[in-house]
């Protein structure tokens, strides 16, 4: 494997009915992804999409095929190894956000730093000044803005320099002023971390500013012509 790609899935399957006969949401799938690449995948309402990040951020198992992440073969880890692999080595932006309402915008983005037994700062204060969140730092997720609390999730996603960002329709619960800013703040934050980012998205802005476009159709990926 090249020692750019950080992440190479080959015959991917995943059903979640019964039996094997049921359709495969994820068919024979395969997928490469580089250091600092931006991927979008797109495609209908219950074509996958969410499936295949769970399955590539190490949430949930293939039926069949072979995933590896940074040239390591994920397939045998067990739960406590899958575990620390997801903290140290991704990163994850939900939909809903999923800040913990305990902790201020600061120590929610410092959260992984801690966990990863890393200096808060400077990297945390780095984050707020880079995505506008210095002026509400110390305020709780239920004091700011939606677009606050995306930016929130995103620098939480990439304060610890993961190789890899999964994001799950990253702009879907904003409007669209918001969600244009929000695009461009990801994207530099990306760029700036040397992070790979795999993204879901409905949102034409996102499309057009990602590096591919890859169509989930059927439980297989074809390339989008730009």
């Amino acid at each position: 494997m090249s020692e750019n790609v950080v992440l190479s899935a080959r015959g991917l399957v995943k059903r979640y009915a019964g039996d094997g006969a049921a359709p495969a949401v994820l068919d024979g799938l395969d997928l490469d992804i580089r250091r600092g690449e931006i991927v979008a995948v797109i495609g209908r309402s219950g074509s996958g999409k969410s499936t295949l990040l769970n399955v590539v951020g190490q949430m949930d198992k293939p039926d069949r095929g072979r995933i590896e992440v940074l040239g390591v073969d994920t397939a045998h880890w067990r739960d406590a190894e899958q575990t620390r692999f997801r903290r140290q080595r991704l990163g994850f932006v939900f939909q809903a956000y999923n800040l913990l309402p305990t902790l201020t915008v600061r120590e929610n983005i410092a959260l992984p730093l801690e966990l990863n037994g890393l200096a808060c700062e400077p990297r945390a204060g780095e984050l707020l000044a880079a995505l506008g969140l210095t002026a509400v730092a110390e305020r709780y997720p239920d004091q700011v803005s939606g677009g606050e609390q995306q930016r929130t999730a995103i620098a939480r996603a990439v304060s610890h320099r993961p190789a890899l960002v999964t994001a799950d329709k990253p702009t879907g619960n904003l409007d669209a002023d918001t969600g244009a800013e929000v695009v461009r703040l990801f994207e530099r934050a990306v760029r700036d971390s040397a992070t790979a980012l795999l993204m879901a998205t409905h949102s034409r802005e996102m499309v057009g500013h990602a590096d591919r476009v890859l169509a989930l159709d059927h439980g297989r990926l074809q390339t989008v012509d730009a």
